[in-house]
């Protein structure tokens, strides 16, 4: 099972950017996919999840961020707008598939004011 994602980089406060994820090399159903933040000297939070059923997200992120998912393509988007200085940090995306987690690379968002 792989993760790759994609999108992040810099932008300004006020700022959107997208992250994207596709997990492959599985045959079986994602239970559940989003992503989690790692800040410098911070511990890894959640940021955002979706199941076929729900999606949740952490409360500094609710309002400005929206997560999607492609069941049919093993994909998810992280829409994120309104971005803030916080933010910054490296975002991880993370899939379970049956009662196993996976993560993938991180990928830099840094955010200036």
């Amino acid at each position: 099972v792989q993760l790759q994602a994609s999108g992040g980089g810099s932008v300004q406060a006020g700022g959107s950017l997208r992250l994207s994820c596709v997990l492959s090399n599985t045959t079986f159903s994602i239970n559940a996919i989003g992503w989690y933040r790692q800040a410098p000297g911070k511990q890894r939070d959640l940021v955002a999840t979706i199941t076929d059923h729900n999606s949740n997200y952490a409360d500094s992120v609710k309002g400005r961020f929206t997560i999607s998912r492609e069941s049919a393509k093993n994909t998810a988007s992280l829409f994120m707008s309104n971005l803030k200085p916080e933010d910054t940090a490296v975002y991880y995306c993370w899939a379970r598939v049956s009662t196993t987690s996976y993560w993938g690379e991180g990928t830099q968002v840094t955010v200036s004011s």
